[in-house]
């Protein structure tokens, strides 16, 4: 199976049936399934764990690193811009239609097809580990994050997601924070109370106006945005608490521990965080995988958005054929092309350093 036309071929038809089965989010048993039997039928061992399939290569030698390849076949729900049937693949004028055609199914044709390619392979210099998983467009516990455990000894991880096959080197991780501003009700005509609203305006300030020490090479300083604040119930009523909740992107300066650290010495008010799981990730540039892209005509570039690529504490770089201004919308597509493009530069990146 290691054709790359006939590997390009099986990627598309793979994802024209994904795109068939609806699979939101803690709803992919079915596009699991999918996936499961499709490997087998290539001779490959597979594990399952709720909606998470992996396997590795054929040849697997515990002396050697493993490289994981990972991507998820969950979507999100079709917006109510859709004109056509969002599971319908139909493929016209070089795009394949369909909701999670570009995130992340064409990413995850394509890694399933350079995996076909490594399987039988002997004498590599890597192992691989094909990771397909669920949850991730809700960030759930029970996607990637709960079968890390399992695949034992990672080296690094290629996470694919619709970069135009790009390099992102980087990505920002994410804490919400749920912040209160404790005060003392009192009757507003008269001199009483504690107004919680003045205490938490001290401390919305702070975040407004703080610059972290270290700065992120790729992304530059933490951005922190204040986007709810809710106080008071009645005019005449000083309001005993005032809650508001801080989006805080974490670069790759930090761990997300240290800037909650950071954050908790300064302001006055309590300091809940809804999860730290969402961790900045990194790759140095000097990284092999990195300089073969690179020297493949590709450039490096840090991301803003979340992935599964958080939630990894090993090396990786997130690319993938499609582009995320797609995702997410009315009448999604990949371009056929693309997954082309996607299957034979992965290859030609892995290579270059087995």
């Amino acid at each position: 199976m290691a054709d790359k036309n006939n590997l390009f071929q099986l990627a598309v038809t793979l994802l024209q049936q994904l795109i068939s089965i609806p699979s939101f989010s803690k709803e992919e048993d079915r596009t699991a399934d999918l996936i499961n039997e499709l490997l087998q039928q290539h001779g490959v061992v597979t594990h399952r764990k709720m909606n998470n399939i992996w396997a590795w290569n054929k040849h697997f030698d515990p002396n050697k690193p493993t490289i994981l390849l990972n991507s998820h076949h969950d979507t999100v729900k079709p917006n109510s811009g859709y004109t056509r049937d969002p599971y319908d693949a139909k493929i016209e004028e070089g795009k394949l239609y369909g909701l999670g055609s570009n995130d992340a199914g064409g990413c995850l044709v394509s890694l399933i097809a350079v995996f076909l390619y490594f399987h039988d392979k002997e004498n590599l210099k890597y192992n691989f580990c094909l990771a397909t998983t669920a949850e991730e467009e809700i960030s759930g516990v029970n996607g990637l994050e709960l079968i890390i455990p399992e695949l034992g000894n990672l080296e690094f991880g290629i996470v694919g997601e619709p970069t135009l096959m790009q390099l992102a080197i980087a990505e920002r991780g994410l804490m919400v924070l749920d912040c209160v501003a404790h005060g003392r009700a009192g009757h507003a005509a008269r001199e009483e109370g504690d107004n919680a609203i003045y205490k938490a305006l001290t401390d919305i300030e702070w975040f407004r106006s703080f610059k972290f020490p270290k700065e992120s090479e790729v992304f530059g300083p933490i951005k922190m945005s204040v986007t709810i604040i809710n106080a008071g119930s009645q005019h005449n009523v000083v309001p005993a608490s005032c809650t508001f909740t801080v989006d805080v992107r974490v670069t790759d300066a930090y761990r997300n521990e240290e800037v909650l650290q950071i954050i908790r010495q300064h302001v006055s008010c309590e300091v809940n965080p809804r999860s730290i799981r969402l961790k900045p990730s990194s790759i140095p540039k000097e990284h092999p995988i990195v300089q073969a892209g690179i020297a493949l005509g590709r450039t490096t570039y840090g991301s803003p958005t979340t992935s599964d690529q958080s939630l990894l504490d090993i090396p990786s770089i997130k690319v993938g054929p499609g582009d995320s201004a797609r995702s997410h919308t009315a009448d999604e597509f990949v371009y056929v092309d693309e997954i082309r493009e996607g299957i034979e530069l992965y290859i030609k990146m892995l290579e270059s350093i087995n």
